[in-house]
């Protein structure tokens, strides 16, 4: 199902933080956000998978209108991966991974078929299958990255949303990160910095400034000099790459 969001806003302490955003992404699109600090990009996601009210708008998934969907119904259909989650608990993989499946059980259900053969998925579908039993505390930057989209991935949901996952990361996770989303059968929208990530594995992309959609379109209809220039007010010389064909940003300093 096509996400849509028509003339959203959110106002918090009297300041207008997302500004009457209009956008569409089709089904099995993956979908970079970017745009300077405070340019809306987390909330917006925050929105769009329930965890705030719009003030003004309306969201939707396919023709259904997000507000008449309860927190369950939404979690079972909409994965969120925040920027930093963490935990002082002695948890394993696994344990973090079966959290996923909250949304599809009732307080007292009993741990189902259907339940394990999700996570038994989820963790192959980050690699993290032989790691189950590993705790927390001793993954990597990117092995927790991985477990938290395994979680997610264990709701089994349409839409993926993810806060900047590669966030303090290094070059060859984040890499293997976007990598992964951009493999899965989902709908995902990625919050980013990294002009170049987004540009190197995102299909489409909406650049956000101060609350407003600035650009919309294909890297290539959105990552233009002077485009660059007005939003992140930085020189940047943009060229296609001799080595992947995609886009490439370079500043100019």
């Amino acid at each position: 199902m096509t996400i849509a969001a028509r003339d959203v806003s959110w106002v918090t302490a009297g300041q207008r933080i997302v500004d009457g955003i209009t956008l569409s992404i089709p089904t099995g699109t993956m979908l970079g956000l970017l745009g300077p600090n405070g340019s809306g990009k987390s909330s917006l996601l925050r929105l769009i998978c329930g965890l705030r009210r719009v003030a003004s708008g309306v969201i939707t998934l396919g023709d259904i209108d997000i507000r008449t969907l309860g927190r369950t119904a939404m979690a079972r259909r909409t994965a969120f991966v925040e920027q930093q989650a963490s935990t002082e608990a002695p948890v394993t993989v696994l344990d973090v991974v079966r959290l996923g499946r909250t949304p599809h059980r009732g307080p007292v259900s009993p741990w189902t078929e259907a339940d394990e053969a999700a996570v038994e998925a989820a963790l192959a579908q980050v690699g993290l299958a032989e790691r189950r039993a590993q705790r927390w505390h001793t993954l990597s930057g990117g092995e927790r990255q991985r477990a938290h989209i395994a979680r997610a991935l264990a709701q089994c949901p349409q839409e993926l949303l993810l806060d900047e996952p590669t966030n303090h990361l290094d070059i060859r996770h984040q890499l293997e990160i976007l990598a992964l989303v951009a493999r899965l059968p989902v709908t995902s929208i990625v919050a980013l910095h990294d002009l170049n990530l987004a540009a190197l594995f995102c299909d489409k992309l909406v650049l956000l400034d101060r609350g407003r959609v600035a650009a919309a379109g294909t890297p290539e209809e959105v990552l233009t000099e002077e485009r660059i220039a007005a939003v992140f007010g930085v020189k940047a010389h943009v060229e296609r790459s001799r080595q992947h064909g995609r886009l490439h940003v370079q500043f100019v300093v």
